[in-house]
């Protein structure tokens, strides 16, 4: 019998190593994603000129948010026809555009509650990825659900943006917690699919990017609801 011949066993192997690989990739990018994030957000919060120059002139800072939004949106399609390098630098660039935005929250909250937020944002995302990553179970009713509960607080957070309801605004933020919990396993288990159908080379890459991007929107989330619930504000 030919040696070289591949059996059932092994072919499950290869599959999940090359899982395993494209898992290992996306969380790289997001943690360094992340740590770009913070490490922007930190400078800009800790530099008076830069503070002034984004949140002293709305429209800076709308345009921020608006370049963050249209970067999300077309971050997949441009993605799938550029190379590696150019989808790496939409990525980073979201992130970093996302720290100077994110800033204002070391004016708002203590850094012991940020750190310590942020450790626990870190343990149960850590643990919703691994379930994501192992459960046999299909979790896209899960996703639907979480999708629709999303829709739902964009919808609430921008009426509340009028109304500015105390009441509303601690609804959305534990109709957030659970919604990007949910998201987070799904999306994992969502991946963990996809690393089947992906090639070496670029399009691993550009498609590990592309989860990065959204295993890093989910964190960022949780963790920003996390902390308007925990966060502890600063008195000066």
């Amino acid at each position: 019998m030919d040696a070289r011949v591949i059996t059932p066993s092994r072919v499950g192997t290869r599959g999940d190593e090359s899982t395993r690989a494209f898992l290992q990739r996306v969380y790289f990018f997001m943690s360094l994603g992340l740590a770009a994030t913070g490490v922007v957000a930190l400078a800009v919060a800790s530099s008076p000129a830069a503070l002034n120059f984004v949140f002293g002139n709305r429209l800076v800072f709308f345009g921020l948010m608006i370049a963050q939004l249209l970067l999300v949106m077309a971050f997949a399609p441009v993605a799938a026809r550029v190379g590696a390098g150019t989808a790496s630098a939409m990525f980073f660039g979201y992130a970093i555009l996302s720290g100077v935005t994110f800033s204002v929250i070391f004016l708002r909250y203590t850094m012991g509650s940020i750190g310590g937020t942020f450790l626990v944002t870190g343990g149960m995302f850590a643990s919703l990825s691994a379930y994501g990553a192992v459960t046999k179970r299909d979790l896209t009713s899960l996703g639907s659900f979480c999708m629709m509960g999303l829709v739902g607080l964009v919808i609430a957070s921008l009426v509340n943006l009028f109304l500015g309801s105390a009441m509303l605004y601690w609804l959305t933020t534990f109709v957030g917690v659970i919604v990007f919990t949910g998201l987070t396993a799904y999306d994992t288990a969502k991946l963990k699919a996809m690393a089947a159908q992906v090639d070496g080379g670029d399009a691993m890459t550009k498609a590990a990017l592309q989860g990065a991007l959204i295993l890093y929107l989910d964190f960022i989330n949780l963790f920003l609801m996390l902390l308007r619930l925990f966060g502890g504000r600063r008195r000066d």
